[in-house]
């Protein structure tokens, strides 16, 4: 990972990480569902966010790499990863 990259992810997770303890104290002050639920809502949209972020680095990275640079069966690998990680499917 590219190093402005993980500082971007860093930062990305300190907000996340706050967003979560934001749910937690409104569950533990039994807070309005609704202001809840779209907490949550907010934390994923965040969590999908910092994945395209890394998701981006690792294919200007990892990815072009075995393109340009790697055996076959390295690109192979680097493509079914990819294919695997956007589609959800497991490998």
């Amino acid at each position: 990972m590219r190093d402005s990259t993980q500082q971007k992810v860093d930062a990305r997770l300190a907000r996340i990480e706050g967003q979560i303890r934001a749910v937690r104290k409104m569950v533990a002050e039994d807070r309005y569902c609704i202001d809840v639920v779209r907490q949550v809502q907010a934390a994923r949209s965040a969590l999908h966010s910092l994945e395209t972020v890394i998701v981006d680095d690792h294919v200007d990275t990892c990815v072009q790499h075995a393109l340009e640079d790697g055996d076959t069966g390295e690109r192979r690998k680097k493509v079914t990863e990819l294919v695997s990680i956007l589609t959800g499917r497991k490998k």
